[in-house]
């Protein structure tokens, strides 16, 4: 492959033409290739794994990660060990391209690989790397960590993506249409097309944006000296800057910059839209957010065989599919932690990334309550938990180690490690219920239940994210009541939504499941049924390209 003249290496459908390069720091797209995190990469995997189904116009850039995220390991009392290995990956190709950056002053090299779409039945993935032998040590280990507690280095990180992207893109020969940027850590693009194109709105023409979060790690601030002085602007003078991002305190907006560039922005919910709208509304010159609702890939996730049985329409077939899925999956938290768990048996699932507004332990927190909950003989119930904190997040790693060492009490209660895609999938088919419990109007959309629900789980969530446009209560999952929460502190929020998770819990979901299976069954079915198109990934990048890119 030519790769100084990239052309598609299949045949694009015609109603995707429109060239796209598609930015994102992380991609979840197969368990080998661990270039991820959490939600963002689990998003852009699919969203690359559905533009390859749809024979779309689209390519990904992003970095390739020495060390990935992290491995997750245990230390001898079973709590959480961080470790850092180096990945290697022979699917990997050479493209032969190599060019120079400017980072603090200094040209640094970038080299870059390609992930053919054969390869995982993706879209074609271009990956950089600083770690070769042309770059002195320190400019190699941009490359090494995903999200880089240095702030330095993790600036250095976002200019790679950046303005190392937009290069490539160059190099490539690809003259894209539109630059998309999923999360503003690609931003630095902006600047150097604004160098390239010479107009702001010659940029504004070609840029959108997704915000993902409206959590403040999520839309980042940096300080801005530090910012010009690693050459994030590319020679932009500080006062023009000043007028792109607030100057307040003198810090670099990473998010209000991406939607003072952005021609048009889009939330991931309709929750979301409207959040994000009033978080941004007092601002001058941000674009238009509207909402494409994230989505996950069904191709990849889900379990065909349960859907095969489901629309057959026999029970007894649907039951013991899921009781082999469930077996199987429950081989491996066996093999994790000692517990062997019974595939007959009512099972909660929280799987997802640990971070504080997500409340891993709010169903552990009453002591009592839970305590009555798994000891109790005549409907019995089996907890899983597993996630990866970050690793600066102590309070996170604090609360995986207190249900790590909570756990040691009970037989029937386990938290695995290593919650990657593979692993996550395995967690989708051993539940029965998936439990999502985020602080209201902090979850911008969630997608994790989406593939819960294609594998024959029922959601159990608080009312916020993608599961406002889902569920209908009782009918194909059931939600807490949703109540002013703008009125209550956090303790009463965490306090009522607890009190409600559990009172569905003991007095509708788990006798459900023992005393009316045919009911379960069927709310378990019309999961299944509602996730299939409005959730599957394939509907959200037909979106981007009709709504998005138009």
């Amino acid at each position: 492959m030519d790769f100084n003249h990239f052309e598609m290496p299949y045949s694009v459908n015609e109603e995707y033409k429109k060239k796209v390069a598609y930015f994102s720091m992380e991609f979840a797209i197969h368990q080998p290739l661990k270039t991820y995190s959490g939600g963002l990469g689990y998003l852009s995997g699919s969203h690359l794994r559905s533009a390859y189904e749809l024979k779309q116009h689209l390519i990904g850039i992003g970095i390739l990660w020495k060390y990935g995220y992290y491995d997750q390991s245990r230390n001898q009392d079973q709590t959480l060990q961080i470790q850092w290995n180096e990945k290697i990956y022979n699917f990997l190709e050479d493209t032969g391209i190599m060019f120079q950056v400017e980072i603090h002053g200094h040209l640094v090299w970038v080299k870059v690989l390609y992930l053919n779409p054969e390869t995982f039945k993706s879209a074609p993935l271009f990956l950089l790397t600083t770690d070769i032998p042309e770059n002195d040590y320190v400019s190699q280990t941009i490359s090494h960590r995903l999200y880089d507690a240095n702030v330095a280095t993790k600036l250095a990180q976002f200019i790679l993506l950046g303005v190392g992207g937009a290069k490539l893109v160059d190099v490539l020969n690809f003259n894209p249409d539109l630059y998309h940027l999923n999360e503003a850590h690609g931003i630095s693009a902006a600047f150097y097309l604004e160098s390239k194109l010479g107009s702001r709105e010659a940029v504004r023409q070609k840029l959108v944006f997704t915000t993902h979060t409206p959590e403040e790690a999520g839309n980042e601030k940096h300080d801005m000296y530090l910012c010009e002085k690693m050459g994030y602007f590319c020679g932009m003078p500080l006062d023009e800057v000043k007028k792109i991002s607030d100057d307040s305190d003198n810090l670099f907006n990473h998010s209000l910059a991406a939607l003072r560039y952005a021609k048009i922005a889009n939330a991931v919910s309709s929750v979301h839209g409207t959040v994000s709208k009033k978080m941004w509304e007092n601002y001058e010159g941000v674009c238009n957010i509207i909402s494409i609702t994230n989505a996950q890939n069904w191709e990849y996730w889900s379990d065909k065989k349960l859907y095969t049985i489901m629309e057959e329409g026999d029970d007894n077939k649907f039951i013991a599919q899921k009781k082999w899925l469930k077996k199987n999956a429950m081989e491996i938290v066996a093999d994790q932690t000692g517990k062997l768990f019974n595939p007959n048996i009512l099972t909660i699932v929280w799987a997802r990334r640990f971070a504080g507004y997500k409340r891993a332990n709010l169903i552990a927190r009453d002591r009592d309550r839970f305590a009555s909950l798994l000891n109790n003989k005549k409907y019995p119930v089996q907890m899983i938990w597993a996630g990866k904190p970050y690793p600066l997040d102590y309070p996170a790693i604090g609360e995986f180690n207190y249900l790590v060492n909570l756990c040691k009490e009970y037989k029937n209660a386990a938290v695995c490690i290593g919650y990657e895609l593979t692993l996550s999938k395995q967690l989708k088919q051993v539940s029965d219920v998936w439990l999502n419990n985020p602080r209201v109007h902090r979850e911008a959309s969630g997608t994790s239940g989406m593939t819960a629900a294609m594998n024959g789980a029922v959601n159990l969530s608080t009312n916020d994210g993608w599961i406002r446009e889902f569920i209908d209560h009782g009918n194909n999952g059931f939600t807490v009541p949703l109540v002013n929460y703008d009125d209550m502190s956090l303790q009463d929020q965490d306090q009522y939504d607890s009190d409600e998770l559990y009172n569905l819990l003991e007095n509708i979901i788990i006798p459900m499941y023992y005393d009316n299976n045919a009911q379960w069954l069927a709310i378990a079915r019309k999961g299944m049924q509602d996730v299939r198109w409005q959730f599957d990934s394939n509907r959200m990048a037909k979106d981007y390209y009709e709504i998005l890119y138009k």
